[in-house]
């Protein structure tokens, strides 16, 4: 029986690569702008972060998550993916 293939994305904020199950994806695509897709399947540029409050904090700080989208990000976006953070423990 042949072994299925786990997928591996790196986090954007601490640089581990993890399954791409484990981590959360921001997208920017032309329709609706910059929003986060937990389906994993959305169309446009992503980006992975963990799910974990630390790496979201490290993101912030630095601008990761704007530089590996090539687009500025608002509050907004990160007040959603904080909650989405928090609430999935």
């Amino acid at each position: 029986m042949k072994v299925k293939k786990i997928p591996m994305r790196k986090c954007v904020a601490c640089g581990e690569n993890k399954p791409k199950k484990d981590l959360l994806r921001i997208v920017n695509n032309k329709e609706e702008g910059i929003i986060v897709d937990p389906t994993g399947k959305k169309n446009g540029r992503g980006a992975y972060i963990c799910k974990d409050i630390s790496c979201l904090e490290l993101a912030k700080k630095s601008n990761r998550i704007n530089h590996a989208l090539n687009a500025e990000i608002n509050e907004e976006v990160y007040k959603e993916i904080a909650d989405y953070v928090t609430n999935s423990k």
